[in-house]
C-alpha cells in the first residue's frame, strides 16, 4: 500500500524518493506518531512535501490512496450512502430552538457516539437530533445545526464543526493557481540576503547575557534590526494590453513593497526607453532618465520586468518605433543596456507561457533578457526568485 502511495504521488508530480519512503517506514517503526489515520497524514506529508505549493496534490492523493480504509480512532470502514451527503433542505431554527440543543461532550465522546450510530443505523434519515442524516439537529451530518459535530459531506453551512472530513485545507497553494499577495510575499522571500544595518535599536539577548557572565553585572548590548538587504528595480509595464492585468499586477507591487526594503519601482509602457515615470497622471511632465537610473543604482541590484511584451517588433528594432514618442534609440539598445548593467534581471510575464512563441515581440524580448522570461504564477515567480538568488552581480 505505502509502494503504491509513493507510485501515486510521483504519478501527480510530488518527488518521492526511496530515501523519503524508508524514513517514512522509520518513523512508524519507531512510533513516533499516534496511531491514528490523522497523525499518518500530518507524517507523510511532512515527509514528501517540501515545497506548500504541492500540499493540495498531496491531499488529493492521500485522499485518492487512504480513501475507505480506514477512519478516526479506529472506526471500521463505513460504506456511507452518497445521496446522504447531499443536502437537501436547512430546518430553521429560532434562537430558543438552538440553546436547547445539547453537545454531546468531549472529541472521543462525539467520536464515540458517530462510530456507534454508524454502526446501529441501518438506513438513511433526515432531520432530527440522533441519526445521521441531513437537515437536522444531530451532531453528526450535514446541513444542520450542532454547536459541536462532525460533518460527514455535504457543504458546511454555519462551520462549527470540530473536524471536516476529507477537507482539502490548501486548494489555492498550487502552483498552477493565479497568485494572490500572500502567495506572492511567499515566493519573494526566496529573493532574501538579511543584515544588520542602522541604528542599534533591537535588544541583543546572547551578547547580553554572555557580557553580563564576564563583566559580573548587567551589561546590556543593542544591535540593529535584522531586515533583508536585497535591492530591488522594478519596472512596470502599463496601459494598452496590460490593463487585464492590472489586479494581479497589483498585488504583485504591494507584496513587492511589504517583502523589500530596499525597492525602487518605475512605469514604462510597452518597451523600456530613454525615460521612465514614477506616476502615471504626470508621465509626460516628470519623467525619470533611464541613464541616470544605471549610473545612480549599483550593479548589486536585482532588476524585475513585468509586462506582457506584446507589441510590434519595431518598437524594439528601430528608432522611432514607440507608439507614443520619437524615441531616438531603439528600445532593444536601451534593454541590452540594463541586463550588461544588471546582470540579474529577470522578466515577469502575465500571459500564457503556451503563447510566448505565437508573438514575435514576445520572443525577442526573451532574448534580450537572456532567456530569462518565467510566468507570472505562483511556479514562475519561485523560478525567477531562484534565478536572481543565484546570480551573482
Amino acid at each position: 500500500m505505502l509502494l503504491n502511495f509513493v507510485d501515486e504521488l510521483r504519478a501527480a508530480g510530488i518527488k518521492a524518493s526511496l530515501k523519503e519512503h524508508l524514513v517514512l517506514l522509520e518513523a512508524l517503526d519507531r512510533e513516533v506518531i499516534e496511531q491514528t489515520p490523522e497523525a499518518f497524514y500530518y507524517l507523510s506529508r511532512a515527509t514528501f512535501v517540501k515545497d506548500e505549493g504541492l500540499l493540495d496534490r498531496f491531499d488529493q492523493v492521500f485522499q485518492k490512496v487512504f480513501k475507505g480504509l480506514f477512519t478516526d480512532y479506529g472506526q471500521n470502514p463505513v460504506d456511507v450512502p452518497e445521496d446522504w451527503l447531499k443536502a437537501i433542505a436547512e430546518k430553521f431554527l429560532s434562537p430558543e430552538e438552538m440553546e436547547q440543543i445539547k453537545s454531546l461532550g468531549d472529541w472521543d465522546t462525539i467520536m464515540e457516539t458517530l462510530k456507534q450510530r454508524l454502526e446501529e443505523q441501518q438506513g438513511r434519515h433526515q432531520g432530527g437530533n440522533k441519526w445521521i442524516g441531513t437537515g437536522g439537529t444531530s451532531p453528526f451530518g450535514n446541513g444542520g445545526y450542532n454547536p459541536e459535530g462532525v460533518r460527514i459531506g455535504g457543504e458546511s453551512r454555519h462551520k462549527r464543526a470540530i473536524k471536516v472530513w476529507e477537507k482539502r485545507e490548501f486548494a489555492n497553494l498550487d502552483n498552477t493557481r493565479e497568485l494572490g499577495t500572500r502567495n506572492i510575499k511567499i515566493a519573494l522571500r526566496r529573493l532574501r540576503r538579511f543584515a544588520r544595518e542602522g541604528a542599534a535599536d533591537e535588544l541583543d539577548l546572547d551578547e547580553t547575557i554572555r557580557g553580563t557572565a564576564k563583566q559580573g553585572w548587567l551589561d546590556i548590548r543593542m544591535r540593529p534590526e535584522r531586515h533583508n538587504a536585497v535591492k530591488v528595480l522594478l519596472f512596470l509595464d502599463v496601459g494598452g494590453s496590460m490593463d487585464p492585468y492590472i489586479k494581479l499586477v497589483e498585488e504583485l507591487f504591494s507584496a513587492a513593497t511589504a517583502e523589500f526594503k530596499n525597492l525602487e519601482f518605475f512605469y514604462f509602457h510597452n518597451c523600456l526607453y530613454e525615460g521612465v515615470w514614477k506616476e502615471n497622471k504626470r508621465r509626460w511632465s516628470d519623467r525619470t532618465s533611464t541613464w541616470d537610473i544605471l549610473h545612480k543604482y549599483g550593479h548589486d541590484y536585482k532588476v524585475l520586468f513585468v509586462g506582457d511584451a506584446s507589441m510590434s517588433p519595431y518598437e524594439i528594432t528601430h528608432k522611432g518605433g514607440s507608439v507614443e514618442h520619437m524615441n531616438e534609440e531603439a528600445g532593444g539598445i536601451w534593454m541590452r543596456r540594463v541586463v550588461e548593467t544588471y546582470p540579474a534581471t529577470v522578466w515577469l510575464n502575465p500571459t500564457p507561457e503556451r503563447t510566448w512563441d505565437y508573438s514575435q515581440s514576445t520572443k525577442m524580448m526573451r532574448e534580450l533578457v537572456n532567456g530569462q522570461m518565467y510566468g507570472l504564477t505562483l511556479e514562475g515567480l519561485d523560478a525567477a526568485m531562484r534565478e536572481l538568488t543565484r546570480k551573482k552581480n
